[in-house]
C-alpha cells in the first residue's frame, strides 16, 4: 500500500534552511553578545569615568553614588561575562532583568512628563526596556529548562 505524503509547506521549507544556521553556536554567541551589549558598553564607559559614573548616580538621587557605581559596574561587567560565556547564565540574565527592571522605572517615568516628544521617547524607550526584560527571561528559561 502506497500512503501518499503531503509536500512540505513553504514555512516548514523555510524553517528547515534555517535551522541549521540558528543552531550553531556563533550565531548564539552573536545573539547573546548583543544581548549583553548596552550593559558593556556602560560597565565600561563607567569604568574609565567614574566621575561621570558616580554624577549618574547622584542625578537619579542613589546614595552613596560612589558604592552604587561600583555596583552597578559590576553588575553589568559581571553579569553580562556569565550570560557570554555560559558560567550560571540564568543567574546572570536574571540579574540584567531584575536591574534593567528597576532602572527603567527609576529613569523612565514617562507617565510624569508632559504630553510631547519627551514623553513619547521616553515612553518608547520605557517598552524597549520591557522588552529587554523579557528577553533577558527567556535566557533564563532557555538556560534551565530541561535538556
Amino acid at each position: 500500500m502506497i500512503v501518499a505524503t503531503s509536500p512540505l509547506s513553504f514555512a516548514d521549507r523555510l524553517s528547515a534552511k534555517a535551522r541549521p544556521w540558528f543552531r550553531s553556536e556563533a550565531i548564539r554567541f552573536i545573539a547573546y553578545l548583543g544581548l549583553c551589549a548596552a550593559y558593556l558598553q556602560g560597565g565600561f564607559n563607567k569604568l574609565t569615568d567614574f566621575p561621570a559614573a558616580v554624577g549618574e548616580m547622584t542625578h537619579f538621587g542613589l546614595t552613596p553614588a560612589p558604592v552604587f557605581a561600583v555596583l552597578v559596574i559590576a553588575l553589568e561587567l559581571g553579569a553580562s561575562a556569565m550570560i557570554l560565556f555560559g558560567k550560571l547564565r540564568w543567574l546572570g540574565a536574571l540579574a540584567l532583568a531584575g536591574f534593567t527592571l528597576m532602572a527603567t522605572f527609576l529613569a523612565l517615568r514617562f507617565w510624569e512628563l508632559p504630553v510631547g516628544p519627551e514623553r513619547f521617547g521616553a515612553a518608547n524607550s520605557f517598552f524597549e526596556h520591557l522588552g529587554l526584560c523579557g528577553a533577558f527571561l527567556l535566557v533564563a528559561w532557555y538556560d534551565l529548562r530541561d535538556k
